[in-house]
């Protein structure tokens, strides 16, 4: 496994930014999917969500957009990535947004509604290096605890 990309799960990774050519080494290291939580045009520079499609269907490699905005993460934005992680099956997902922490707090969210433990989502996010404990009080909601 690269750096670039940090593992939550053995089947959930996350990371930065990806640019076109990393689609094939995200192709080489297992991953069948790829989730990109970024809407376009957030900064200057940033690969279109097009481009990156384009990319991954090269690679082979399934692609889906999840933008999340600053407005933060809706249930919709749960939804579709529920959906995408249930066509992707058993396979291994690779979810990029700006530092990798909007992709991270999107799992947390799906993983608590799915009535997960906060506590667990919490250290499984900082054990990669994510500090989510602000969340809390929104994972437990979502998880139907008090």
């Amino acid at each position: 496994m690269t750096e670039k990309f940090i593992p939550l799960t053995d089947r959930f990774l996350v990371t930065q930014q990806i640019a076109p050519g990393d689609a094939a080494l995200a192709a080489s290291e297992g991953v069948s999917l790829i989730i990109n939580n970024r809407p376009d045009g957030e900064a200057l520079g940033q690969p279109k969500s097009d481009d990156l499609a384009r990319a991954a269907a090269a690679a082979g490699v399934s692609y889906v957009h999840i933008p999340v905005d600053g407005r933060g993460i809706t249930p919709s934005h749960i939804s579709a990535l529920k959906k995408a992680l249930d066509d992707n099956g058993d396979g291994k997902a690779l979810a990029f947004c700006r530092t990798g922490t909007r992709s991270t707090i999107l799992r947390a969210y799906l993983e608590a509604s799915a009535g997960r433990a906060p506590e667990q989502i919490i250290a499984e996010a900082a054990a990669a290096g994510y500090d989510i404990s602000g969340h809390a009080p929104a994972l437990q909601s979502l998880c139907g605890g008090a």
